[in-house]
C-alpha cells in the first residue's frame, strides 16, 4: 500500500496494533507497532510522536527504529507513572494511538560525508537507535560511525541483541562502559567519559549525545578538549515534553520550545540555557 503522511492533523492519533514485545529491562518494555489502516510515518531519525491509551492520556515518545526499516516502528516504554504504566500491561495484537511525527530530527545532511560519533547514556540509546540503524542501512553515505554507550549495570542493556551485532560489526566501532560490573562483566567499569581514551577523534567529527542531564556536561567539556566546535554537536533533549505541539508550554527554555525546535538542538543553539541542562 502506497505510503501516507500522518502529520495532516497533529492533533487526530491513530490506532497502531503491537506486532511484538520484549521485556527491555525490568522496567522498560519494547514495542514493534504498526498503523492499523495500512499507512506508513513519514519521520526522520529524532523526531518523536505522541504515545496515546484512551483513558489514560498520552506520553512523549522516541522513535526506536529507522525508517528505512519498513516492518513498521518500534518505541521504548519506561514504567514511570499512570500512563506508561497502563500502556506496559497491553500484549501482542492489542491497541494503542499515536500522533506524529512531530518535532525535528538529526541533520543528516550535515552528516552525510563525515565521520559521525555517537554518544549514549541509559535510555538515551532508544532515540539514538533511530540514528544508528539509518547510518548502518545506508553506510556507504557517511565515513567513520564510533558509538559510545554507557549503561548503569549489564543488565540495563535494553537492546542485548543489537548490542552484540555492534561488538562484531566492521561497520561501527563500538565502546562500551558500565557504572558498576558484575561477576561476569569482562569490559570497561567507569562513566562514558572514560570512552575518549580509547579513540582518536578528528575536530571535523560530527557528535551526537543523548542521556542523562549530568551525562551532557562532562560529554562537552571532552569535546571542547577536541575542539570539535558546537555547531556540529548535536543534543537530543527529549524530556519535559507533554503536548508536543507547543501549546502547553512545558518544555519551554526561554524563546524556544524542546518539542518544536527541537527535541534535536544544535550544541551552539542552546549552549547558554542552563535550562537545557537539568
Amino acid at each position: 500500500m502506497a505510503s501516507k503522511e500522518m502529520n495532516e492533523n497533529v492533533f487526530m492519533p491513530k490506532e497502531a496494533e503491537i506486532l511484538r514485545i520484549e521485556q527491555a529491562t525490568p522496567t522498560e518494555r519494547r514495542f514493534s507497532l504498526k498503523l492499523r489502516d495500512g499507512a506508513t510515518l513519514d519521520y526522520q531519525p529524532g523526531q518523536m510522536l505522541e504515545l496515546s491509551l484512551f483513558g489514560y492520556g498520552e506520553i512523549p515518545i522516541g522513535f526506536a527504529s529507522s525508517p528505512t526499516r519498513k516492518h513498521g516502528f518500534d518505541v521504548v516504554v519506561r514504567t514511570v507513572g499512570r500512563v506508561s504504566s497502563a500502556i506496559n500491561r497491553l500484549e501482542k495484537g492489542q491497541s494503542v494511538w499515536v500522533r506524529g511525527p512531530l518535532g525535528n530530527g538529526f541533520d543528516l545532511k550535515q552528516m552525510r560525508g563525515q565521520d559521525v560519533l555517537i554518544v549514549a547514556g541509559g535510555i538515551g540509546l532508544c532515540p539514538t537507535r533511530s540514528l544508528i540503524q539509518y547510518i548502518l542501512d545506508r553506510r556507504e553515505e557517511f565515513k567513520r560511525f564510533i558509538l559510545f554507550f554507557g549503561a548503569k549495570t549489564p543488565k540495563d542493556h535494553i537492546f542485548p541483541e543489537d548490542i552484540d551485532a555492534w561488538r562484531k560489526s566492521k561497520d561501527v566501532e563500538y565502546h562500551e562502559t558500565v557504572d558498576k560490573a558484575d561477576p561476569d562483566w569482562k569490559g570497561n567499569v567507569g562513566v562514558i567519559t572514560k570512552l575518549f581514551g580509547k579513540t582518536q577523534l578528528s575536530p571535523q567529527t560530527r557528535v551526537v549525545v543523548c542521556g542523562p542531564p549530568i551525562m551532557y556536561k562532562f560529554v562537552m567539556l571532552e569535546l571542547e578538549k577536541l575542539h570539535i566546535p558546537p555547531n556540529q554537536i548535536f543534543l537530543d533533549l527529549e524530556r519535559r515534553m507533554k503536548c508536543g505541539i507547543g501549546k502547553c508550554g512545558h518544555c519551554q527554555m526561554n524563546e524556544k520550545y524542546v518539542c518544536m525546535d527541537g527535541p534535536v538542538f544544535a550544541y551552539d543553539q542552546i549552549r547558554n540555557l542552563e535550562e537545557a541542562f537539568g
